[in-house]
């Protein structure tokens, strides 16, 4: 989606670690410019302006106005990041220029909306399966996301991505029959808890066991008292 947004860039004239560093140190990240047939841009750029625009609602398919200093203006979009593991800081953009009479490939939030019959009537339980699709469309029709409605899923139906009512340029380009959500029954029953007191077949048993142990004993010590009766008669 196009925005009527502003970054300004600085060339950098020289490349590495070392630049890198100097480059954050003043309050800025490397950046490259490429694409539309152009050659690439080593620039220097603000983070936070970045980050604004990539946590926005249009996120990485927000196209704004990048202004290089000496350069002039041309459209971009963020493609790739790179962010410090440990503090979270944005280290360093990759921004590509847009030509907005071309079609581009991008992939958009989808979003469900009311309560499926399967879960309010039925019991069961909706599963979004998938969460963005990938389309194509011109610059200017790219959406902020797609929103499907729920609501008519009884168990066992599901709404799939051909289900997305599509406008102007846009062109599927996931399979059509990737399922976005569908109604299901709960997999397992649960299991009633026994009531306060009362023995349970496995305690049954368990506790029955000693008893035939202890009875097995006694047999056996009987057997061995007659066996030395036995033997004193022979003698």
């Amino acid at each position: 989606m196009i925005k009527d947004i502003t970054v300004t860039a600085q060339v950098r004239s020289t490349r590495g670690k070392n630049e890198a560093r100097r480059t954050r140190r003043e309050g800025q990240i490397p950046a490259v410019v490429y694409g539309a047939l152009q050659d690439p841009i080593s620039v220097a750029v603000s983070p936070r302006e970045i980050l604004k625009i990539v946590h926005s609602k249009t996120g990485y398919n927000t196209i704004f106005n990048l202004t290089i200093q000496g350069g002039g203006t041309t459209p971009v979009m963020v493609v790739d990041q790179q962010v410090d593991p440990i503090k979270g800081t944005l280290l360093h953009a990759d921004l590509k220029r847009i030509d907005l009479s071309k079609r581009i490939r991008i992939h958009v939030p989808v979003h469900t909306t009311g309560e499926a019959q399967g879960v309010k009537v039925q019991g069961g339980l909706l599963e979004v399966i998938t969460r963005a699709i990938e389309i194509e469309c011109l610059p200017d029709e790219i959406p902020e996301g797609f929103t499907v409605d729920v609501t008519e899923l009884m168990i066992g139906m599901s709404k799939r991505a051909s289900d997305i009512a599509l406008t102007g340029s846009m062109k599927l380009i996931s399979a059509p029959d990737a399922v976005i959500a569908h109604s299901v029954a709960l997999r397992a029953e649960e299991v009633a808890a026994p009531a306060e007191g009362a023995v349970t077949p496995e305690a049954a048993a368990t506790a029955a066991e000693p008893e035939v142990i202890k009875k097995g004993k006694k047999e056996e010590e009987a057997a061995a008292d007659e066996k030395e009766k036995d033997k004193g008669k022979k003698k």
